[in-house]
């Protein structure tokens, strides 16, 4: 949900466009056409941060991550490229696994592997460089091989798309980059790439690789001979794509890097301000993908750290041996320290956030002096964030599954949020309770447990648990041990990118949050029974249930403390009798219509009182019992 506040603009023709935007309407060619003509370059940027605000609130993500380009060799001669070569030219080279290897280090987590297309690399060698990986450094999680070259194995080695991603797969791939795009234009095409895939295949392979459970990224390169009208019809089909999907993690622009091709450009390089404008609109036209990268290897560190401010919420990462872009003249550095990265994203008013392959963090960086409030990233609490305004720059939001929140809590880097009750409970000495939360009496409709079997017969079966919140798998446990007399249930924690697993091992899953709700209507693999944990607990004990508490860390500045008391007294007030309303795009994307969005929030209590708070004590009563 986009904030409520106004924005002013230079260039009137603007204002209908953020009324779109406001009001939920996707933009259209025409208005990115108009985006790229504004001379309103701040009021372009402001549009673009305050929906990116929405998506991720004030983090700025990055992953330690290390970049193999094996061979330059490849069989394709694209006019644009300036890395690869021949066989038998002297600038060809080829990088073994073990050289590969040799470079890895366990601080890493993300391999991301491309390459020219060899003509005579066996498939299994494709296979092992992943497989070697993985078995030599289980924590790194590897992205590899664009659409162009899964398409290359697949004629090469007689394969199929599918066939060839379910074996990487099983060998350790994760994600894929998005590479390989250049503009999704035929005129294009023929122009600078012939020789390479075109639009109709890139999106058949990743909508394979989506269906597989493998994420991936989509690319722009601009800059070069593509018009505008171009840039805006690849975005939009992308978009197309991503509703049809959900797949896609990020989109990277792409600044050409013009070096010996050859090809002529408007200018040498893109300018800043054409680098900007493609960022900010990106962000304006994808309103389906959750992130947009300013990839400094190309736009600079410079330019890069201002397209946090227009947009942008990814920095990308270390990118350790990067060549494509350096061989066509990219002029950054060939390595920017954590510190540097983390140092840009401070200067830009934002909080840096370490990241693995699926944006889910790892570390968090807060700049001395902020105050960090978790973002819960669930629908169930946009009445908190609907209409939330701090009047003080210092307090900055990050989006955290509970879970993480608890994490980071226990470490001392955020400072303010709804958290987990458990997590509260074990965190009480350093953090003082607020009178909101998230309780529920009777369905939630999003803590869900998916089983096989009736309760009583869950005795010694394998249930998976969520990894997102401590608070509900306690409660899960609490009601097969205290309620129904289950021993002997094993629990294994599910991964926290749901793509990631395989729910058909269980004999019963526990979903919360944002997942549950995709599941509520239309159930989970095969099945049949689908208990909610909260109505659960309502039946037995005929009490409300409270599965998070908001909190404030004792000693932050009592200004900050009252700041955000305001904005969220405030936002709920708001957000009282508009439930119809806000979220509506959060919940479209789980399968929710507006009276599901309705009913779905006014099941909620968000204050809480007095009966609230003897359901938590009941409930940590009924905890102990189970601990001794």
């Amino acid at each position: 949900m986009l904030s409520s506040k106004e924005l002013t603009f230079r260039d009137s023709s603007l204002i209908p466009i953020w009324n779109k935007v406001r009001s939920g309407e996707r933009l259209l060619l025409e208005d990115g056409l108009a985006l790229y003509a504004t001379h309103d370059l701040i009021g372009l940027g402001k549009m673009a941060d305050e929906v990116s605000k929405a998506k991720s609130g004030d983090s700025v993500y990055f992953v330690l991550n290390q970049k193999f380009e094996p061979t330059n060799i490849c069989v394709l001669s694209c006019k644009f490229c300036d890395f690869a070569v021949k066989q038998g030219s002297p600038e060809a080279y080829e990088q073994s696994i073990d050289e590969m290897l040799a470079i890895l280090n366990p601080d890493i987590r993300e391999v991301h592997i491309t390459m020219g297309l060899h003509p005579d690399w066996e498939w299994q060698h494709y296979v092992d460089m992943v497989r070697r990986i993985k078995e030599n450094f289980p924590l790194i999680d590897v992205k590899a091989f664009t659409a162009v070259e899964i398409d290359f194995f697949a004629k090469k080695f007689k394969k199929t798309h599918e066939e060839v991603l379910r074996e990487l797969k099983a060998a350790g791939l994760r994600t894929m980059p998005g590479g390989g795009a250049e503009v999704f234009s035929e005129r294009v095409r023929k122009l600078i790439f012939n020789q390479k895939i075109g639009a109709k295949t890139w999106f058949e392979v990743h909508r394979t690789a989506h269906r597989l459970g493998i994420q991936s990224n989509v690319t722009m390169l601009y800059g070069h001979v593509e018009t505008y009208e171009e840039r805006i019809q690849h975005m939009i089909k992308t978009r197309d794509v991503q509703d049809e999907t959900g797949g896609f993690l990020t989109f990277i622009p792409l600044a050409f890097q013009p070096g010996d091709t050859g090809i002529k450009t408007r200018n040498n390089f893109t300018s800043a301000i054409d680098d900007l404008k493609t960022i900010a609109i990106s962000r304006l036209m994808l309103d389906n993908i959750p992130h947009i990268k300013a990839y400094w290897v190309m736009l600079t560190a410079e330019v890069a750290a201002v397209a946090l401010n227009f947009g942008a919420d990814d920095m990308d990462g270390i990118v350790g041996h990067e060549r494509i872009a350096h061989d066509a003249g990219a002029t950054s550095p060939m390595q920017l320290a954590k510190e540097k990265i983390i140092s840009i994203i401070h200067e830009a008013g934002k909080v840096p956030v370490e990241r693995d392959v699926w944006y889910n963090p790892l570390h968090i960086y807060p700049a001395e002096g902020t105050t960090i409030v978790s973002k819960m990233p669930y629908l169930n609490s946009v009445p908190f964030y609907a209409n939330y305004e701090t009047e003080i720059a210092e307090l900055k939001l990050s989006p955290l599954v509970p879970r993480v929140f608890g994490q980071f809590a226990k470490e001392g880097k955020i400072d303010a949020g709804p958290m987990s009750l458990l997590d509260y409970v074990a965190n009480q000495d350093d953090f003082e309770m607020l009178d909101y939360g998230v309780a529920v009496k009777g369905k939630a409709y999003s803590v869900l447990l998916y089983s096989h079997h009736e309760w009583k017969n869950l005795s010694g079966k394998m249930i998976g648990i969520t990894a997102e919140s401590s608070t509900s798998v306690e409660l899960l446990r609490v009601l097969l041990e205290n309620k129904y007399g289950v021993k002997n249930a094993k629990f294994e924690r599910l991964h926290l990118t749901s793509g990631q697993n395989d729910y058909n091992k269980f004999d019963a899953v526990l979903l919360i949050g944002d997942e549950a709700l995709r599941r509520w209507k239309v159930g989970l693999s095969t099945f049949l029974n689908a208990y909610d944990l909260a109505e659960e607990w309502y039946e037995w004990k005929k009490q409300p249930f409270v599965f998070a508490v908001w909190a404030v860390r004792s000693g932050i500045p009592e200004a900050h403390k009252q700041d955000i008391i305001h904005a969220l007294e405030t936002s709920i007030i708001m957000s009282k009798g508009h439930y119809g309303e806000l979220g509506r795009d959060h919940a479209k994307k789980l399968g929710l219509t507006k009276e599901d969005l309705r009913m779905y929030l006014n099941a909620f209590i968000y204050r809480l009182g007095d009966s609230e708070k003897t359901a938590m004590n009941e409930f940590l009563k009924e905890q102990a019992v189970l601990i001794s």
